[in-house]
């Protein structure tokens, strides 16, 4: 690899074999280092391979004044995501973690622990997520000697999601209240009391997470008149749940659902009141 900026002592910017330009971290990699130089491969701790322009260029800018070991946890936390979790993140995490990382940590120097409204609804519906934010608070813990409260692991949980999703941080703060309220359509509509603990609710969740995902990356299924026919003739009251979900949603988000989203969301209700009856 060819150094093409040096943008502290410990972060470059440089062109790999193909030619593709990359960010490299590792310690002292850039010390007394110019452009045009080779890199010290014995140095190298992550090649970053981001693909957006944008967003290699936010990232660049943003650690040129950060610790170094704030940029490493941030890493370590992303990289767990993706191997042990098997998450799969939009690259801007790579900015947005990152930086709320850093600003955390400052943050906690300061005396500051903000409390997190959203923390007992990121734990019940982005459970996975909350304990990757528990997994970033261990490290912070044995690294830096921060002793951080739940409400941070919900904050980075939100992050994870928002990568997840692909959308902006604003958006992903609304999606606990967004299933919490459509579970609560959902109990009001039908009278019943839904079963937290059940399979068919995790499965539940879950597809209005999806769905959730598919409104904001605008890949909702279409219109399939014939099994919405069906699901309206067969379960009357689950699809009719499923419609005043539907209405719900498009005011939230301000998109509407096709009759075929309707239909399968009809189905997974009634999963749900079998559980329960």
């Amino acid at each position: 690899m060819v150094i093409e900026k040096v943008i502290n002592n410990n972060i470059i910017s440089a062109h790999d074999e193909t030619g593709g330009e990359v960010v490299v971290m590792g310690r002292g990699i850039g010390y007394a280092r110019r452009p045009g130089q080779d890199v010290d491969e014995t140095r190298v701790e992550k090649v970053f391979h981001i693909k957006s322009r944008t967003v290699a260029e936010q990232f660049k800018e943003l650690l040129a004044h950060m610790p170094l070991e704030h940029v490493q946890i941030s890493n370590d936390i992303i990289s767990y995501a993706k191997k042990n979790l098997n998450l799969k993140l939009n690259q801007s995490i790579y900015v947005t973690l990152t930086d709320h990382i850093n600003f955390t940590i400052e943050r906690y120097n300061q005396g500051i622990k903000p409390q997190n409204a959203l923390l007992w609804d990121i734990k019940r519906f982005y459970n996975q997520e909350y304990q990757l934010g528990k997994y970033a608070l261990k490290i912070m813990k044995e690294r830096l000697h921060l002793e951080l409260p739940d409400d941070e692991a919900g904050f980075i949980a939100l992050h994870i999601v928002n990568a997840e999703y692909g959308t902006k941080l604003g958006d992903a703060l609304k999606f606990p209240n967004l299933l919490k309220d459509i579970m609560s359509i959902v109990s009001k509509e039908l009278g019943i009391e839904l079963d937290e603990e059940s399979l068919h609710y995790e499965r539940f969740v879950t597809h209005v997470k999806f769905l959730v995902q598919r409104i904001y990356r605008q890949e909702l299924l279409g219109n399939e008149d014939e099994l919405a026919e069906m699901m309206e003739k067969k379960y009357q009251k689950e699809y009719s749940c499923s419609k005043k979900i539907a209405d719900y949603i498009e005011k939230e988000t301000g998109t509407r659902i096709s009759k075929e989203e309707i239909a399968y969301l009809a189905i997974h209700i009634k999963r749900v009141t079998i559980i329960e009856k």
